[in-house]
């Protein structure tokens, strides 16, 4: 039997992670389409739900998807979680679900469901206003601290801040206009580069299917693949398994990129918590085909198995 799935993404077949899935699932002879949530719309007629738009007709003729894997990153606008949530409404299966992709969208959401599930993370305050920041960096011990915006992608939207003079512009920038104001930022405590390991695992359903070592390039403290960084394989324990599948369960994600610092005499530390983590670096480093994990998962959550 041929399985249909939709990749909900603003981004072309020539994007990475959408080439790959498309590729892994044609091998195991099933089709991935893809479905840009500016040009499907949902809505309710008669109170049944449906779709408006342009796509919508060519989308129908084919018939409904088997499942749905949304991948539209932290820079699309919420409102297009609610193309996820008419399918979930349909009984068809959405990986992540909805819940789960709205509450890690959010890091100040993602780290209270951490606490609960009791998974370390660096000491954070998170503030609405620059009247906050100040007290919060007293509070996290003083400079240098981390700002981050609390939807950013691929290392964007995340600052080091060393002095006074330079969280004013920061937070002039981030929260001087009424709409970011509302969204707020994430003060967090820095761990310095120097002894730390910067690991990006990936969990897919109840296990890890790969992990890597994030190096920053010279003179970033960002330890990331698409900001120019370096990775290798990282040789996984079972207590980091076990953190990374426990982070994800806290969040509620089934398909999840956790990322870990670990610094010298300290415990590891969830940092992120990704619902639609690329693989193009984990796959150059460890040679695994982890597109075909993440289809083979897919598949069986459309065929009912969990």
């Amino acid at each position: 039997m041929s399985y249909r799935i939709s990749v909900v993404s603003v981004m072309g077949r020539d994007y990475h992670p959408t080439r790959r899935l498309m590729e892994a699932a044609q091998q195991r002879g099933h089709v991935v389409d893809i479905l840009d949530p500016y040009r499907l719309w949902p809505g309710f007629r008669a109170g049944d739900a449906v779709f408006s738009g342009e796509e919508a007709a060519g989308f129908l003729d084919t018939g409904l998807p088997d499942a749905v894997l949304p991948r539209q990153g932290a820079d699309i606008g919420s409102s297009c979680l609610a193309l996820a949530y008419q399918f979930k409404l349909m009984g068809i299966p959405v990986i992540n679900d909805f819940d789960a992709i709205r509450l890690s969208r959010h890091q100040f959401y993602t780290l209270q469901a951490l606490s609960s599930a009791q998974v370390p993370f660096p000491d954070s305050v998170f503030i609405n206003s620059a009247d906050g920041f100040f007290p919060a960096v007293r509070d996290l011990g003083g400079y240098p601290v981390v700002i981050k915006q609390v939807s950013n992608r691929q290392g964007s939207g995340v600052f080091k801040v060393d002095s006074a003079d330079t969280a004013r512009s920061i937070l002039a920038e981030n929260l001087g206009e009424p709409q970011k104001e509302r969204q707020g930022l994430l003060i967090q405590r820095y761990l310095s580069t120097e002894g730390r390991s910067d690991v990006r695992v990936l969990v897919v359903g109840d296990r890890v299917v790969g992990a890597q070592v994030l190096v920053p390039r010279p003179g970033d403290f960002r330890a990331n693949f698409h900001l120019g960084g370096q990775s290798r394989q990282f040789e996984l324990t079972p207590a980091i398994e076990e953190l990374s599948i426990r982070a994800a369960r806290a969040v509620g994600l089934d398909i999840a990129g956790i990322d870990l610092m670990m610094a010298e005499g300290e415990m590891p530390r969830v940092v992120e918590v990704n619902y639609a983590p690329g693989f193009q670096g984990l796959e150059a480093a460890t040679g695994q085909d982890i597109a075909g994990e993440i289809v083979d998962y897919v598949l069986r959550r459309a065929a009912g198995q969990g």
